[in-house]
């Protein structure tokens, strides 16, 4: 196809958009590809260390429909200023900037907001080691051959892209194996597995009665008694279930750049302000609708419980989570008004994932002490009505009779797994029968879902740990 030709495919494409849906949204949309490229490649370059070429062409090649578009994007990185700049054509441009502590935040050209990192007061951790510094190899043959299958390639189309494997049992790696520039100190983004730290830490604070599951979540846009968003809960945010009017977060595509959930991550500075003018589609508790608004509502909701500033809301995350798990290789990335950007931006390494799974693995207690509230865990994990994919309160799960679960247990889960899952193939996975974490992050497309690997990844594991009894080191 000749350059002429693609450019007026992407004119007629965009131009077809704004017909079917909003001229404003439709002029939205190049701003959102580049911004999710620019925070990506930024992030992905400055603090995780790796190659903005090959991240860019396995990043785009995982998201369907892109190709539409990568033809005519252009992306700038400056090591120097340590910022990325992305381009669609001259039609969208977005500009991602990298702070040392805070990782990278989209700057929309009013002032960042200004953001003191809290020092690191080398509070111990209460988890035991899960592993020394050596990349462990895998305990048995059969293990072994999990992980070949997950990092081995496909003949075609969709490829897997695996970029760490870590496996766990009984509170210690077993097994691991990274791609080609990665290792076991690498940060690597989660994505929406964000939610489930948030989730977390919004367990803390009702540990802590400072927030409660129940009752007026405390948004103070929405304190008014006759503003009918006043009867949003914590819960309902949790659960996706508030009813906000800000469309979906469950594909990872080019037509999904059109959803109003997109605008506020990728054009909106103060994300949580933005979510929480939006009017409400369903009425609260009465529909499941998964975006990001809900979490990001949450963060904010953390940080003024924290103490207001961001440093407040980093400081508590570390204190509280963090270090306690022995968590050292986190980034938690923030908005342009300093709120935590908790429905996608946090990194970490593949095994302080897997010590984040640990904490669920171990019914919320670390080193005897108590991190989340007593029965956290199994609220997390339980299913939230109407929830087709199967999701309880800021996890993933195979309980209760949804089409997800149940897709997933015939494809070999263990009916008491629970997972973080983020897009395009990450994954931290729970699997209390089996004292089993297994972490999984890469590069794969959502769909179809074997796609990832992740199906024969967690059915060659659980055998494989079944055969063996007790591996060595696992106790």
């Amino acid at each position: 196809m000749t350059r002429r030709r693609k450019i007026v495919l992407l004119t007629t494409t965009i131009a077809a958009a704004g017909l079917a849906l909003g001229a404003a949204r439709a002029r939205d949309m190049p701003k959102v590809a580049t911004g999710f490229v620019a925070d990506i490649l930024c992030s992905e370059t400055f603090v995780s260390g790796l190659d903005p070429r090959r991240d860019f062409t396995e990043t785009t090649d995982a998201m369907p429909g892109t190709s539409l578009i990568t033809w005519a994007m252009d992306y700038r990185v400056d090591r120097t200023r340590k910022d990325v700049t992305v381009t669609l054509f001259g039609i969208g441009r977005s500009h991602a900037v990298y702070r040392d502590g805070i990782g990278c935040t989209l700057d929309h050209g009013a002032a960042l907001t200004d953001v003191t990192v809290p020092p690191d007061d080398k509070q111990p951790a209460l988890l035991p080691e899960i592993a020394g510094p050596a990349i462990v190899p895998s305990q048995s043959p059969e293990l072994a051959a999990a992980l070949d299958r997950a990092f081995t390639e496909p003949a075609q189309p969709p490829y897997r892209r695996t970029r760490a494997v870590v496996v766990m049992k009984a509170g210690r790696v077993i097994a691991e194996r990274y791609a080609d520039g990665i290792g076991p100190e690498t940060p690597l983004l989660g994505f929406s597995m964000t939610k489930s730290v948030i989730s977390a830490l919004t367990g803390i604070l009702v540990r802590q009665g400072k927030l409660k599951l129940g009752g007026p979540a405390p948004v103070a846009a929405w304190k008014d008694p006759d503003d009918p968003r006043h009867a949003i809960t914590v819960d309902q945010l949790l659960r996706h279930t508030a009813g906000l009017a800000l469309g979906s977060s469950l594909e990872a595509s080019l037509g999904s750049a059109f959803e109003p959930v997109n605008r506020m991550k990728f054009v909106e500075s103060d994300m949580a302000a933005y979510a929480e003018t939006i009017p409400l589609e369903t009425a609260p508790g009465t529909a499941w609708n998964y975006h990001d608004g809900n979490i990001l509502i949450l963060s904010h909701l953390i940080r003024v419980a924290a103490g207001g500033d961001p440093a407040d809301a980093l400081r508590f995350a570390r204190r509280e989570l963090f270090a306690p798990l022995g968590m050292r290789h986190v980034t938690l990335q923030l908005d342009g008004s300093g709120t935590i950007e908790g429905s996608s931006e946090m990194l970490a390494s593949a095994r302080d994932w897997a010590r984040f799974g640990q904490l669920y693995l171990n019914d919320g207690v670390v080193g005897g002490k108590r991190i989340l509230p007593e029965g956290w865990v199994s609220y997390s994990a339980t299913a939230t009505p109407n929830a087709w994919v199967g999701i309880g309160a800021g996890f993933w799960t195979n309980q209760g009779d949804s089409l997800g679960a149940n897709f997933r247990i015939t494809h070999g889960w263990p009916r008491d797994a629970f997972f973080a899952k983020g897009t395009i193939g990450q994954y931290t996975i729970v699997i209390p029968s089996e004292k089993l974490v297994i972490v999984r992050l890469g590069r794969s497309p959502n769909g179809p879902p074997q796609a990832d690997g992740v199906f024969d990844l967690v059915r060659d594991v659980v055998a494989a740990t079944r055969e063996k009894g007790k591996l060595a080191g696992a106790n």
